[in-house]
């Protein structure tokens, strides 16, 4: 948001000096590109680099047509999906197809187990722990509840609940799956700690639990690796 306020505070200065739009334009667009560079990943350096020039392009067709009010429409969808108390999680991301191949021989489970989706969003980490432990009692917890609804009409044999992730009780649970931010991990991993038995397992696709020994490390999926600990943990 502070890059694409940049970008027209750069370009109403510019024109403000008398600039030709035609000039203003790409001198706004190449410093909202030049401050994506600064991101971490691929996907953010293209979110942050299309937003000028995106909104820019849209103000453009509208003008004239769209009444001011409708800007708002989509932060009020984002609003909906994403409550403004989970924005400290992870957003949806899918857990990719094939994942989790292999968890079910590193972190075996008794039939009936109790296995955990924190953060279920639409379902597809519950589809992947399905695949690997078809005998287990399945539970999704998702804060946004039009995410909840739609992974309960998705996962019919899945308990979906909408509640907070950092709320509910994980000691009732075998198995716990997190597909989060690096920064939630140590949070993440208190609780667990806390909470859950020993014996009981932790699983993070892609991001680790600081100073934690995994008991495994898959990587079905090449760049999505999966982290296997097992309660209590040990020192890493």
């Amino acid at each position: 948001m502070l890059v694409w306020a940049g970008a027209w505070a750069a370009f109403f200065g510019l024109r403000a000096l008398g600039v030709a739009p035609a000039w203003a334009l790409p001198a706004a667009t190449l410093a909202g590109l030049l401050a994506a560079l600064l991101a971490d990943t691929a996907w953010r350096r293209a979110l942050i680099a299309a937003g000028f020039p995106l909104s820019a392009g849209l103000l453009a067709l509208s003008i004239g047509g769209v009444p001011a009010w409708a800007w708002l429409a989509p932060l009020a969808l984002l609003l909906l999906l994403y409550p403004i108390n989970t924005w400290r999680d992870a957003p949806l991301f899918p857990t990719p197809l094939g994942a989790l191949a292999g968890l079910a021989a590193v972190a075996p489970l008794a039939g009936g187990a109790r296995v955990l989706d924190a953060g279920c969003g639409l379902g597809q980490g519950l589809q992947a722990l399905r695949a690997q432990y078809p005998q287990a009692s399945l539970t999704g917890i998702e804060w946004s509840w039009p995410l909840a609804l739609a992974c309960r009409w998705r996962n019919r044999d899945v308990r979906v609940r909408r509640a907070s992730l950092w709320a509910a009780d994980w000691s009732e649970f075998d198995l716990v799956y997190l597909f989060q931010r690096p920064e939630t991990m140590a949070r993440a991993a208190e609780k667990a700690a806390a909470e859950m038995r020993a014996g009981a397992w932790l699983v993070s696709l892609e991001f680790p639990v600081p100073a934690w020994a995994p008991q495994a490390h898959l990587e079905p999926v090449p760049g999505k690796p999966v982290w296997v600990y097992r309660l209590p943990p040990s020192a890493a």
